[in-house]
């Protein structure tokens, strides 16, 4: 009677693990490995804090990317920009709009279900905008009659320039498809039409403008979220 309980007691230890396991093996099969492939928009939160902040600045840019690949993105922004740049001798104002275009390369390896981004890109950049030269002096040898100030204001239009950007950012999905990122631009000035008699020096997009270099530098914190298309 007593190796008959034992008998039972196994077998039914038997179904009971093997029911388990089975359990076990459900759950992992469950788990999806596959990663999102889709459009991410999003807004670059500097532009609008500075336009908050500083009296003499008005910005607003949209972001966006669409991955191809694992690891390869189509990427672009698209933004307007107003600013007043005032130096010893001069002071002017520039405004207009910028688009650039390009790809990111994501070489940070997730783990199983993270979609985290550490990239680096390449863009073309092109602006489209006008300039006001507001007032300037006139350089004068003889300092006794003091300096000559011309205010009349001159305006510019039609300019356009051109740049390669090199972007190196961070993206972090914070809430399921919200992104927080930050990165920062360097920025080669390919070409430019120039207002007479003076250099441009705001760019839209490409930012401040330095005589002898044709180089600039930027940088953003922006917010972001994925529209998912299908997984992979």
């Amino acid at each position: 009677m007593k190796q008959k309980l034992i008998y039972i007691l196994l077998i039914s230890f038997g179904f009971h693990s093997s029911a388990v396991f089975a359990q076990q093996d459900q759950a992992t099969d469950t788990i999806d490995g596959r990663e999102q492939y889709g459009l991410r928009v999003g807004i670059n939160l500097t532009k609008p804090v500075r336009t908050f902040f500083e009296e003499n600045y008005q910005g607003l840019e949209i972001k966006g990317d669409y991955r191809l690949y694992e690891n390869i993105y189509l990427a672009g922004e698209i933004g307007n920009e107003q600013n007043v740049i005032s130096q010893p001798n001069v002071t002017a104002s520039a405004k207009g709009s910028y688009m650039k275009l390009g790809g990111d390369y994501n070489f940070y390896e997730n783990w199983t279900g993270m979609q985290n981004l550490i990239y680096f890109g390449l863009r073309y950049g092109f602006a489209t905008f006008s300039s006001e030269l507001q007032e300037f002096s006139i350089y004068n040898r003889n300092p006794y009659f003091g300096p000559d100030v011309r205010t009349e204001a001159r305006e510019f239009n039609n300019l356009t320039a051109g740049w390669a950007e090199l972007q190196l950012g961070v993206k972090v999905e914070v809430l399921n498809n919200l992104y927080l990122s930050t990165h920062v631009e360097l920025k080669k000035k390919v070409n430019e039409t120039k207002p007479g008699n003076f250099d441009n020096l705001y760019i839209p997009g490409f930012n401040r403008t330095y005589d002898g270099s044709s180089l600039g530098v930027g940088y953003g914190y922006s917010i972001s979220y994925l529209i998912p298309l299908y997984k992979m």
